[in-house]
């Protein structure tokens, strides 16, 4: 009689246990300030919710940026508390230059990054932040793939303007418009009055460019999350013809994730391939492969020539003699920098305003930049990975800290489409 062989045991180590039961953490990119939660995990490279950072395969690759895992840190948000007790327990810092402190135009990425680079130097520093909109902080990258991660709007927002405020203990003015730069006076000119600085940071990113033949009040701009959000409403739950000019990285991204998401995509581009400026590692091959089961259909080496509406839909003509019909019509083609703050204050401009690479100061007194806005040597900066980088670069030369030269180098680039993710040099 044989007897049944006994069950096997799942052995688990004392420091498993330890991790299994303790609470979920966050980890944070120093590349671009992504933050991998333990709890949420990163659907996108198989890590499931609840994946310790201690279990992630080391070739793991931020889903931002593309760095690995060796550029994460243990995160924890800054408290203004705990930055004041910091401050009182090291050096004397630096005086602020002032009552009126930095302010800062833009509560993008850049924004927020230097007010938390600045804070974490000078607790007591006044600091205000003015902003188009609400000021949330969200990472806009995922914008581009929300609706494959099955993101709501509401899962975009990593914090609320209000309460990152709040945490860091400065003055937040949402739904603001920076009108004008007086140098002279030091005064920056808003829709909600006048700001008197002692440093000025430009992080007012850049706009999505418009080709020529397309009315701006008929095109789509997913820029920031207000107008992604206003987007997802107008197409709805049921399936759209959706148009996309531009099939760089963004216009890739949008085309990948709303075919995901149920509508039909018509990707259009002036080059033969998508993701043409890295042709030369064949991705524009690669995904057009991974799209065969997709609703997506490329048409490439076309130039738009106007764009009407007709009846309940649009129609878009190019030069060539094609008619393009869709519901929505979304414009991926490229980015360009407002240039109206920076002509106010008479800032040199190369392709963006330019700026001295350690410090990113402009090339008026008391005035530096970063993000979007940028330019070094005539070549603007429109990744995420420099901007931490930027911040601290800034925050160091503000504050009088030790400086903390910022030095540009060749992005990573991670494509986040999901049929085929793409990490590009």
């Amino acid at each position: 009689m044989n007897t049944p062989a006994a069950p096997t045991l799942a052995v688990t180590t004392t420091a498993q246990a330890v991790r299994a039961l303790g609470p979920y953490r966050q980890y944070l990119c120093e590349a671009c300030g992504y933050v991998y939660d333990e709890a949420l995990g990163d659907a996108d490279s198989g890590l499931a919710p609840g994946t310790r950072y201690e279990d992630i395969p080391e070739d793991w690759a931020c889903p931002l940026c593309g760095v690995t895992k060796a550029d994460f840190r243990l995160y924890e948000a800054p408290a203004i508390d705990a930055l004041r007790a910091r401050a009182t327990a090291s050096a004397t810092l630096p005086a602020s230059g002032g009552e009126a402190g930095v302010v800062i135009v833009g509560a993008g990425r850049a924004g927020w990054q230097t007010a938390e680079a600045l804070r974490a130097l000078h607790p007591t520093l006044p600091i205000t932040l003015v902003s188009q909109c609400a000021g949330d902080v969200y990472d806009k990258p995922l914008l581009s793939v929300a609706i494959a991660r099955r993101l709501d709007d509401g899962a975009l927002v990593r914090e609320r303007g209000a309460d990152a405020a709040a945490r860091l203990g400065l003055r937040l003015l949402p739904h603001t418009q920076a009108v004008r730069i007086c140098t002279d006076t030091r005064t920056l000119r808003t829709t909600r009055g006048n700001l008197r600085y002692d440093h000025l940071v430009l992080a007012h990113g850049a706009q999505a460019r418009v080709p020529e033949g397309l009315p701006p009040e008929l095109c789509w701009r997913v820029n920031h999350l207000a107008a992604y959000q206003r987007l997802r409403q107008r197409l709805g739950d049921a399936p759209r013809e959706v148009l996309i000019v531009g099939a760089g990285l963004i216009g890739s991204e949008l085309a990948n994730d709303l075919a995901i998401g149920g509508h039909r995509v018509t990707l259009l581009d002036a080059c033969d391939q998508p993701l043409a400026r890295w042709q030369a590692q064949g991705a524009g091959t690669q995904l057009l492969q991974a799209w065969r089961d997709l609703s997506i259909r490329f048409v490439g080496g076309v130039q738009v020539q106007s764009l009407e509406r007709v009846g309940g839909r649009l129609r878009l003509a190019t030069t060539d003699g094609q008619r393009f019909a869709a519901d929505q019509v979304v414009v991926a083609a490229g980015l360009e920098t407002p240039g109206r703050l920076a002509r106010s204050a008479g800032l040199a401009w190369d392709n963006g305003i330019r700026v001295t690479p350690h410090n990113l100061r402009t090339s008026a007194e008391r005035i530096h930049a970063l993000g979007d806005c940028i330019a070094i040597d005539g070549q603007p900066s429109r990744y995420i990975e420099p901007i931490a980088r930027q911040a601290r670069a800034i925050a160091a030369d503000i504050c009088g800290a030790a400086p903390a030269p910022y030095v540009p180098r060749a992005p990573v680039v991670r494509v986040k489409t999901g049929s085929l993710p793409l990490t590009l040099h």
